[in-house]
């Protein structure tokens, strides 16, 4: 047979050319339903059936299983999602997976797709031009539509003429009659394809040309396809490595399951294939053991078939492969650091400007809600719990708990290193993809809050010096003052923590507007209380300058408090002032 070296590089580049144009298209689909997607997977619940159906849908609409595995561990390491969740996606993601199986079948195969490849690839790159960001993207999903076919017929036009070489299939036929041994053989090389190329689909277009142009037999191309479902759950594993435990489990699971679905159809292997060949006479009028124009719908069928069913059989089993992974994989209690680290700016997070921007969102509402409020209520002598509570605020800012608080420790370890690695990952962000001006200004909103919290937590640590000194003063008046600059912060405080449950979303709105224009109210220099209580020698001197410069201070803390729950929790600039000249960062559009 000659088959030389440079027919070598032209099945390397006609691979290249589909997986490149595999690559366009689904990266092109992600950046059309990136957002929906993550939104529809972030809304899975613990009902099974709709978290397959979740994964099939996503998977079925960006054309990439991977993607949504790795979104999954993503997820999954974020505490997004739980495992039982999880897994029940990763279900549905492979039944989603046999839909490109499909396209290539019945595109790839039935129509001569080649031939008007040239035109639409064409037409997508005018459609590039558009100003329009979303003509713009069809435009590359239309060119890498184009270029996966071009690939494909370049894969079916450059594989080697074995009919024509008996001899070639002489020495395979060594390989390929050995039994149960052959089938393992072959579900061996599909599952290190798959491994390689990193690509299922790539692998069973590569299964369906070898098993078409008579390379292998159909029972042969079958076992490559059990083995690519093996394969495809490597990407999880590896992305699973530098993640937590949770995440490993959801890797595990994704390979329990899919091993657990190949070993029984090992079992039922040949009757199996009858059942196939039978619903492909049918339909075809062919069967894929004798006529090879019955391959590509039939390995399409099997391989759809076998995922139906494996997800059908183990569904139920969702908690027991749950115990299975979490025995494999056990808790691992995070070691408190010193210094504290991201939970969610992980390198995974980076692969799409969704998922990069969601972490940098949830990083940020991390900070607001786990350091922030803590130095907040503190540093106001309230604790956290009280705040959700139905407590009236003039009933808890009659007690003083004296809750002691180093806000300088808590700065530097808890929220400095944060604040700087949220700062440098958005910069990464903004460096990697060419994002579009609605992302960069979201970017920038967040990084807005972030820098309104460090004035925050800056700011109550004046504040509470002298919360603690003259809250516990014999002189009621002013006390009466500071408590009532502890309830005017707090009732902001309060509001803030409910516009996080996104409850009536428009009547939070309202009622921020409100309590931002009467925040200039309490300036006690402008609204006459100093004069007043110094007129009347009500308090001392040193007492007036004090609460002056902290009536300043709380009213800072209060608006920038407003500021950050609506750029974090509702996306919204209506609270900036309106005779401000803004910023170019205080843009602020919707960020989920």
């Amino acid at each position: 047979m000659d088959y030389d070296f440079f027919d070598v590089l032209t099945l390397l580049g006609s691979l290249g050319l589909f997986l490149y144009g595999m690559k366009v298209m689904s990266d092109a689909l992600m950046e059309l339903a990136g957002d929906r997607m993550r939104n529809i997977l972030a809304t899975a619940t613990s009902n099974r059936v709709f978290a397959v159906l979740t994964g099939f849908t996503i998977t079925a609409v960006i054309q990439s299983s991977s993607a949504t595995t790795l979104m999954v561990v993503s997820f999954a390491n974020a505490s997004l999602l739980s495992l039982t969740e999880s897994i029940g996606v990763i279900m549905g993601a492979n039944i989603g997976t046999t839909v490109t199986a499909w396209l290539i079948s019945l595109l790839g195969f039935k129509v001569n797709m080649a031939s008007i490849a040239i035109p639409l690839t064409g037409a997508g790159f005018l459609m590039t031009f558009s100003n329009n960001k979303n003509i713009k993207h069809w435009g590359f999903f239309v060119v890498g539509f184009a270029i996966l076919f071009i690939g494909l017929q370049y894969l079916k036009n450059s594989v080697p003429d074995l009919k024509s070489n008996p001899e070639a299939l002489a020495f395979l036929a060594e390989y390929t009659s050995k039994g149960m041994l052959s089938i393992l053989l072959f579900m061996l090389i599909g599952t290190m394809l798959t491994v390689i190329i990193q690509s299922s689909s790539a692998t069973m277009a590569i299964t369906i040309i070898m098993c078409y142009e008579g390379w292998i037999p159909f029972e042969m191309a079958t076992a490559m396809v059990l083995g690519e479902n093996i394969g495809t759950t490597i990407t999880a594993n590896i992305a699973s490595l530098v993640a937590n435990y949770q995440a490993k489990r959801t890797a595990r699971a994704h390979f329990i399951f899919n091993v657990t679905g190949v070993i029984w159809m090992l079992v039922l292997f040949t009757p199996f294939l009858h059942g196939i060949d039978m619903m492909v006479q049918k339909l075809e009028g062919a069967s894929p053991f004798v006529q090879t124009a019955a391959i590509p719908v039939a390995l399409s069928l099997f391989h759809t078939s076998f995922n139906i069913i494996n997800t059908t059989l183990l569904i139920n089993f969702v908690p027991i492969i749950a115990r299975v992974v979490k025995k494999m994989v056990p808790k691992v209690e995070e070691r408190r650091e010193e210094i504290e680290r991201p939970h969610f700016l992980d390198e995974s997070s980076l692969k799409y400007p969704q998922t990069g921007i969601k972490a940098l969102l949830d990083e940020s509402l991390r900070l607001l809600e786990k350091t922030t409020y803590k130095v907040l209520t503190h540093g106001l002598q309230v604790h956290r719990h009280e705040i959700d509570s139905d407590i009236k605020l003039h009933r808890l800012v009659e007690h003083v708990h004296h809750i002691k608080i180093d806000v300088d420790t808590i700065y530097y370890y808890k929220f400095k290193s944060i604040y700087s690695q949220i700062v440098e990952y958005a910069t990464r962000l903004q460096g990697q993809f060419d994002l579009d001006e609605d992302k960069i200004k979201v970017i920038r909103s967040i990084l807005t809050a972030d820098r309104l919290m460090v004035e925050i937590v800056k700011d109550i640590k004046p504040l509470h010096i002298n919360m603690n000194r003259f809250l516990n003063s014999d002189n009621e008046h002013i006390r009466k003052e500071y408590n009532v600059i502890r309830k005017m912060i707090l009732k902001i405080l309060r509001q803030s923590r409910k516009a996080r449950l996104r409850v009536e979303t428009e009547k939070h709105i309202q009622k921020c507007e409100e309590l931002r224009s009467r925040v200039e109210a309490h300036d006690v220099l402008m609204n006459g209380t100093i004069d007043r209580l110094v007129r009347e020698n009500l308090i001392s001197n040193d007492m007036a300058t004090s609460l002056m410069n902290d009536s300043v201070i709380a009213i800072g803390i209060a608006r920038n408090l407003i500021d950050v729950s609506s750029m974090l929790y509702l996306q919204s600039d209506i609270f900036h002032d309106a005779d401000e000249e803004p910023e170019p960062d205080q843009d602020i559009k919707k960020a989920s």
